[in-house]
């Protein structure tokens, strides 16, 4: 008979593959690899994620890291702009092609295939990369110019699709990119070449081992890639569980899966966290009734704070000459030991924030529900 897992059970389970069960004293880059990635279409996000994470993190280690390259900034799964260590895009990037050509489907970048020369359109945009890095806009003039039967903006968009590019950290930021940061060919920056045409096996394998158990329909969410049930099928150390609605569930067989009843203290994730991003049902995490205050309709994924494992509130911070202030929108109004412990926390992560600066408030508004 087939062993179900509660959903408290898959809650610590996925706390405990991400680290937030207890910080770890992991690098910047030992910890992206963990997490297989580290969801980065803003740049400041990943800091908070990090140092909820590592002990003692602070921000000129991540910075550090980008700025050797040991950690990059690319277009990787679900085509969204990730972190992750430069050895594991070297892996896995070719990998992830069939996503990133599904943009081809979209009607204006379809149309860059079928009314130009795809591979010439990709040949210059990677020759003018080469020349010297750029924003992806800044191709759109260059690739309309020559190909005036294009939407420069569509062709400039396939091109940051289809090449392996890699973002070029801007000096001085304080979160290592501006807005409009360039892009470069990955072999300008990586240490090791790109693996041609890496096996799905491994990134699955990966996957599971930061957010299983999981259904093959939420490593094709957290990746893109379809055929997951056949590649789980494939793997020879995967052992297989159900959840609570009778849905079949993937795992590694050596991964932890601690009991339902360990302690798990409070923590601040950032806007669009991958632990909130990675199944297809959130309820291992967070409700489905209080979805709406964290995904809103037009694509942001909202901070969370933590509480037994599971969100409870969403957060924002604001800092001005005269201090600093962190505001935690609670979805239930929180018993005072656990606005105590959700203060606390908030500190701390306030003095992260901005170090140095005045007095620091941890608000706790009143209950959107």
């Amino acid at each position: 008979m087939t062993e179900v897992l509660s959903t408290r059970r898959l809650n610590r389970a996925l706390l405990a593959r991400q680290a937030l069960l207890s910080r770890t004293d992991d690098s910047p880059t030992a910890m992206v690899e963990r997490l297989a990635g580290v969801q980065a279409q803003e740049a400041a996000p990943p800091f908070v994620g990090l140092w909820s994470r590592i002990e003692g993190f602070g921000r000129e280690d991540l910075l550090g890291a980008l700025r050797d390259a040991r950690v990059i900034r690319a277009t990787a799964m679900r085509g969204t702009i990730h972190l992750l260590s430069a050895a594991d895009y070297a892996r896995h990037r070719m990998t992830l092609q069939p996503v990133l050509r599904t943009a081809l489907r979209m009607p204006d970048m379809r149309a860059v295939a079928e009314d130009a020369d795809l591979d010439a359109v990709l040949a210059l945009a990677h020759r003018l990369l080469t020349e010297e890095p750029r924003p992806i806009a800044a191709l759109q003039g260059p690739l309309h110019d020559a190909f005036p039967q294009l939407d420069g903006h569509a062709a400039a968009q396939v091109a940051r699709m289809l090449l392996p590019l890699v973002q070029v950290p801007t000096p001085g930021h304080p979160d290592g990119y501006a807005p409009s940061a360039s892009f470069a060919p990955a072999e300008r920056l990586l240490h090791a070449p790109l693996t041609p045409d890496g096996p799905r096996h491994e990134l699955v394998r990966r996957y599971l081992a930061a957010f299983g158990p999981a259904t093959a329909a939420d490593a094709t969410k957290w990746c893109g890639l379809t055929g997951m049930r056949e590649v789980l099928a494939e793997l020879d150390d995967v052992v297989r569980f159900e959840d609570e609605a009778g849905r079949t569930l993937h795992d590694l067989r050596d991964a932890p899966r601690p009991e339902e009843d360990v302690a798990a203290p409070v923590r601040f994730l950032p806007r669009f966290d991958n632990a909130l991003l990675s199944h297809v049902h959130h309820e291992r995490i967070l409700d489905p009734v209080h979805r709406p205050h964290v995904f809103t309709v037009n694509g942001i994924i909202f901070g969370t704070v933590l509480v037994d494992g599971f969100a409870v509130a969403t957060w924002s911070s604001s800092a001005g000459p005269e201090g600093a202030t962190l505001r935690v929108v609670p979805f239930r109004r929180p018993s005072q030991r656990t606005a105590g412990s959700i203060r606390a926390e908030g500190r701390r992560l306030l003095r992260f924030l901005v170090p140095g600066r005045g007095p620091r408030e941890v608000e706790i508004a009143p209950a959107v529900g």
